[in-house]
């Protein structure tokens, strides 16, 4: 087995890169974009004007792991 931690921050750098570009591709397009709130744990919908839309909430009852026991 080998240790490929060094690819993993080649990985990670392009895994934000390709986000960037796509959340930038929806602004220039004015298509909504998903925002997840982890202060509030809230789900909205970000629309090109700036107004939101509340889509959901997040789960706030631990892992499925844990619940499914």
């Amino acid at each position: 087995m080998t240790n490929h931690s060094h690819d993993d921050g080649f990985i990670v750098k392009n895994a934000r890169l390709a986000v960037a570009s796509e959340l930038k591709k929806k602004r220039a397009l004015n298509q909504p974009i998903a925002k997840f709130d982890a202060k509030i744990k809230q789900i909205y919908i970000q629309n090109s004007d700036g107004s939101t839309i509340p889509f959901a909430k997040a789960m706030t009852r631990g892992r499925y792991s844990e619940r499914s026991r």
